[in-house]
């Protein structure tokens, strides 16, 4: 009889806080390279969640060009993110597909009438 032992997937685990890089400092961000999710806050405030097939490309269109990246259009996000960019924290959670990431970010949408930008 063959028992073919069933793998059991880890949890998914969110990264520690961190502070969101300044790019006019050459700062470094630390994310995913592929699908995740990422949520930012500023002390207690959260301030905006979301995902990307590559997150931490995603994440760096959270800051205006020419320092950012990609073609998000909300100015008033990538505004308020340079703004506040010397204490705004990050954290990141990887996934294992696209379709997991839609998923995790479903969990964070349930509350967001707690971010400051919930879309």
């Amino acid at each position: 009889m063959n028992h073919t032992a069933k793998t059991i997937p880890e949890p998914l685990q969110w990264s520690s806080w961190e502070r969101f890089p300044d790019p006019r400092k050459r700062g470094i961000l630390i994310a995913p390279f592929g699908p995740g999710c990422y949520e930012l806050r500023n002390g207690n405030q959260l301030v905006l969640f979301g995902r990307g097939k590559n997150t931490a490309c995603r994440m760096g269109s959270l800051v205006p060009g020419p320092l950012g990246s990609g073609t998000r259009n909300n100015s008033a996000k990538k505004g308020y993110v340079l703004e506040n960019i010397g204490i705004i924290k990050y954290r990141t959670l990887a996934c294992s597909s696209p379709e997991e990431a839609v998923l995790e970010e479903g969990k964070l949408r349930k509350n967001k009438r707690d971010y400051l930008f919930p879309t």
